[in-house]
């Protein structure tokens, strides 16, 4: 039985499936056959509610719907509306024409009702309703969704690279996974092809309008004719049967039309937010009390001015006075409640100090102005604390250990705008982001310029400016690389993290990452510590490596070197550099990937041998050769990164490490590695030199 059935479950979905695949085919030869063969009044009638049902319901989507992306089929529905509406006009041209004499119902109920009862039986007055609607829905709602559907598409094409490098900067900082990604790539894309498919569905609207005009002047000139040359009808008699007829077939299709074409205005005008456009409406425009006094004083002054209907403009301002007063009403009482909430202070004496009041220091800590608050708080959708769970697995992936938790709390010391990074309850960093809007940063290659607030972006310091949401798509446009303020927090925290991260490696860290390995290598780890190295020397050997930024990821490759070299070498200097050599394969392909041939720095040969020399003597440089040896070097690093190359230095083996402590006082992001860790399938090409002429 329980085979039987689902077999039977399976063949119900597959059912299913082909329902759903067989719709829209069967939908097509239906309305194409419309055109073809003659329907009865009967059937006529349940297609022209149908229609009808069908626009309010395709209505009634858009308005709920809470970004266009939810309605994304909505190009094809306004395409199977319009030749449903073609189809039907020919199919009730064709009835009214045949039977059109014998008046009354012949062409069905609805025609009928749509002719003789919304215009009271007044050809004149059909006429002219019937003009209008045609012009409301060609000069006014087509026209203006047609040119938002224009523009939008074309921003949408215009801001497609922007939103990409913002898509790519995101997942490059960890902020969201591979999956993420692809999804949001999709709906950029699905976004700029819905833009484009309703900038050429509108085309259908107008269209419709323009052929009901026309299928009205030959329903009409036709239906004289018939009339008086086939059923010998007199002028008058045949012009009031047939105009009849033809204008309520007209308003019967122009509704519909005038409905969806509302739902197109109403989908493509939208800004894309998390609520529907009535909750948009409703919560924008009946929010302001003070918007609501001022408009109900006006209204009552002018209900006030003699000759006006001043009972229904003093109803408007009774309604809007109330409204005013509910929403006053309301925000005191939530004030009430806040006030009640808060505890109250008394005296009492105060309790002996004891071991609970001792707080131990935080290791990494993040501190924010109240005006941040929301962006840390769950309750109210704060995204920031989902961002830094992904700063720091993306930073234990990347580097090699689990990051310390950040601690989050406010300070209303701080600026309200201002939040601080601190390790070890001392400040590494800090700068300010404001809620709402939006950093473009200048990645060197804009095209315009933007009005707001000059900055720096914190991380990286290039140049940016706060805009709100209203230029963001043209930002993009520009080429600026625009983000809100929750990504430029876990931005600049990812950039400290790996800045810092020897300072957050302790012994606890080390120790985990020992345990880990030793589930698959235990013989290694117990071989290596702490019987040749201390747990200390392993600690401060990794601190080495990330100082320079060296993953750490690689743990088996650094005892498998530590077990070569530490029976005859105890010097962690010695050491490191060892380990240095294994790992330089994954240090290339950090700043090389995929490259065979490495554009670096070099070191002037007559310069290498003077600090060769210095080295060998007292090891340590000449102030005069110092400072030149600083300031040449930061020429080639502005020269290095101004051609698009990494900035790396490579040097001797015995220069390596003297080299890197000196420079990295001024040139912290400058790496220097040593001829030794480069692989032999690499090659070497000097693209800038220090000390030559």
């Amino acid at each position: 039985m329980t085979a039987l059935s689902a077999l039977l479950e399976k063949q119900a979905w597959l059912g299913n499936v082909q329902m759903k695949v067989l719709a829209g085919p069967v939908l097509i030869l239906l309305i194409l056959s419309m055109m073809i063969l003659p329907l009865p009044p009967f059937i006529l009638d349940l297609l022209f509610t149908f229609n009808i049902a069908l626009a309010i319901l395709v209505l009634l989507v858009s308005m709920f719907t809470q970004k266009p992306l939810d309605f994304a089929a909505f190009p094809a529905v306004l395409l199977f509306t319009t030749l449903l509406r073609l189809s039907l006009n020919v199919a009730s041209t064709r009835v009214i024409l045949m039977d059109g004499h014998q008046g009354g119902d012949s062409a069905g109920k609805v025609i009928q009702a749509f002719g003789e009862f919304l215009i009271g039986g007044n050809f004149a007055v059909g006429l002219v309703v019937f003009l209008i609607l045609v012009i409301i829905n060609f000069m006014v709602i087509t026209k203006g969704a047609g040119r938002i559907a224009e523009v939008g598409a074309r921003f949408m094409l215009d801001a497609m690279p922007g939103k990409q490098m913002a898509i790519d900067a995101d997942l490059n900082a960890g902020l969201i996974g591979e999956d993420d990604a692809r999804r949001r790539r999709g709906e950029v894309s699905q976004e700029a092809d819905f833009y484009g498919s309703m900038d050429g569905a509108s085309k259908f609207v107008r269209g419709d309008a323009t052929a009901g005009l026309v299928i009205m002047v030959i329903n009409i000139i036709g239906g004289l004719l018939i009339g008086m040359m086939q059923h010998d009808m007199s002028f008058a008699e045949a012009g009031r049967t047939y105009t009849l007829m033809t204008i309520g077939d007209g308003l019967v299709a122009q509704i519909p039309a005038l409905v969806i074409s509302t739902a197109a205005g109403v989908t493509v005008s939208r800004v894309n937010t998390e609520q529907d456009v009535g909750q948009q409406m409703i919560g924008q425009l009946f929010i302001n009390p003070q918007v609501l006094i001022l408009a109900a004083i006006v209204m009552g002054m002018l209900g006030m001015v003699p000759g006006m209907p001043n009972l229904v403009f003093l109803i408007f301002t009774s309604l809007l006075g109330g409204l005013a007063w509910y929403l006053l009403h309301q925000r005191k009482i939530l004030l009430v409640e806040e006030a009640v909430a808060q505890p109250t202070t008394t005296t009492q004496e105060a309790p002996e100090a004891s071991w609970d009041d001792v707080q131990l220091v935080d290791t990494l800590g993040l501190e924010v102005g109240h005006r941040l608050i929301p962006l840390v708080d769950q309750r109210q959708q704060g995204e920031l604390l989902g961002r830094i769970k992904s700063v720091r697995k993306k930073f234990a992936q990347d580097v090699g250990f689990l990051p310390p938790v950040v601690h989050i709390r406010d300070n209303l010391e701080l600026g309200p705008n201002t939040y601080l990074v601190s390790l070890k309850d001392a400040e590494i960093g800090r700068s300010e982001v404001f809620p709402g809007k939006w950093l473009a940063i200048d990645p060197g290659q804009v095209t315009g310029k933007l009005e707001g607030t000059p900055t720096q972006d914190p991380a990286f310091g290039l140049a940016a400016v706060w805009i709100g949401s209203e230029q963001r798509e043209h930002a993009q446009v520009y080429g600026y690389t625009v983000v809100d303020a929750s990504t430029v927090v876990a931005t600049h925290l990812n950039h400290l993290l790996h800045r810092h991260a020897a300072e957050m490696l302790g012994r606890a860290e080390v120790q985990n990452l020992l345990d880990k390995l030793g589930d698959e290598q235990k013989g290694l780890v117990e071989e290596v510590v702490p019987k040749l190295v201390s747990l200390t020397a392993f600690q401060r050997l990794l601190q080495n490596l990330l100082v320079e930024e060296v993953p750490i990821r690689d743990l088996r490759s650094i005892l498998d070197t530590l077990a070569e070299h530490a029976p005859q070498q105890q010097d962690l200097a010695e050491l490191t550099a060892a380990v240095r050599i294994a790992l330089g394969r994954a240090i290339i392909q950090q700043w090389f990937p995929g490259e065979k041939v490495l554009r670096v720095i070099g070191l002037d040969t007559q310069l290498e041998q003077v600090l060769l020399q210095a080295m060998s003597g007292n090891g340590a440089l000449e102030p005069g050769l110092a400072e030149t040896l600083m300031q040449q070097a930061e020429k080639a690093l502005t020269r290095q990164e101004a051609g698009g190359d990494p900035p790396v230095l490579v040097v001797q083996h015995s220069l390596r490490a003297v080299l890197a402590r000196f420079l990295r006082r001024r040139l912290r992001h400058l790496v220097v590695m040593s001829q030794a860790e480069i692989p032999d399938d690499r090659t070497l090409r000097v693209t800038q030199l220090i000390g030559g002429k």
